[in-house]
């Protein structure tokens, strides 16, 4: 029972179980030094579905790595979800060297990160002894936040000057304050800052969830928080939108509690984004196929100062 928790708790969810976490997991890449992987998950349970989280760029040293966000980790691997957080490229503390090709976002590679640990899930098991053989490697999600969500967007199916970074393997999405439409969409300066985020979001199909907040005014554009939501309106993918209230970029704390990335701290947001994002891979991922209607009936009926919720294509 968390105290500062009010609203949030009348979205139902299960009881947290155990978990055992390894970090280090190393995968060995071509050419540069070893990914290191964080994987979180239930002590006990078979055919567990799979999470990666893509963190995103972010103020602070660690938790733009395998050791942050441990607010969506936690909640999710207590409740049935193996969560692997890989340490991108883009990572001040354990990514490639600024001056490597690519810096300092390294956008592509932190998609070839992805589809490296979707290739060698084999691998890890071995190290993560404990789970061995109980992953349903059928059953495989993506999360990212940020920059994370324009990585997640890509392998979702969003494309870049027509070229497809898809991967099949992959079931379904959240967006979490995912960069909107580039180009024309954002400044002049940014635009030729990142090119990258001039991504077509109408051939993302894949089943998607983005997430987004009613505070979160970006600086890379001249329009609002609703730049965020451009995904939602432009992938026919993306079946639902959460517009979270009265946090930012943050979501309340997603990424970590008192963080620099957390401008806005909100126990009550973070505990509904946990519950929402939670139910959402339960139903997408076959875990529990009523799980989406019943959190998110709870949140219009009893939370619904914490968040709005929208749908399409149902």
């Amino acid at each position: 029972m968390n105290n500062l928790i009010n609203l949030a708790k009348r979205i139902p969810t299960p009881e947290a179980a155990l978990t055992v976490a390894y970090t280090p997991i190393r995968l060995l890449m071509p050419g540069r030094q070893p990914l290191e992987l964080r994987l979180t998950a239930p002590a006990s349970g078979h055919k567990l579905p799979i999470v990666l989280l893509s963190h995103g760029y972010g103020p602070s040293n660690y938790i733009p790595s395998k050791d942050g966000y441990a607010p969506l980790v936690q909640f999710w691997a207590e409740r049935g979800f193996v969560v692997i957080q890989p340490t991108h490229a883009s990572s001040r503390v354990g990514g490639l060297p600024k001056d490597s090709p690519g810096a300092p976002f390294f956008w592509r590679q932190r998609v070839e990160e992805i589809k490296a640990i979707l290739d060698h899930l084999g691998e890890v098991e071995r190290q993560a002894t404990a789970v061995a053989g109980r992953m349903d490697h059928s059953r495989i999600g993506v999360v990212g936040h940020s920059l994370g969500g324009h990585t997640v967007g890509l392998l979702l199916g969003a494309q870049l000057n027509g070229e497809d970074f898809s991967d099949p393997r992959i079931s379904t999405g959240i967006l979490l304050t995912t960069p909107g439409r580039g180009g024309k969409d954002i400044t002049e300066e940014n635009a030729a800052r990142f090119p990258f985020f001039d991504v077509d979001f109408s051939t993302l199909k894949t089943n998607s969830l983005v997430v987004c907040s009613d505070m979160d005014n970006p600086h890379f554009t001249t329009r609002g928080p609703e730049w965020h939501a451009d995904a939602f309106h432009d992938a026919p993918g993306a079946k639902a939108m959460l517009t979270m209230h009265g946090v930012g970029h943050g979501l309340g704390g997603i990424a970590s509690l008192d963080a620099k990335e957390t401008e806005t701290e909100s126990p009550d947001v973070l505990e509904a984004t946990r519950r929402l994002t939670l139910a959402w891979l339960q139903t997408a991922l076959n875990a529990d196929d009523g799980a989406w209607e019943r959190a998110t009936s709870a949140l219009v009926q009893d939370a619904a100062s914490l968040a709005t919720v929208s749908t399409k294509h149902l």
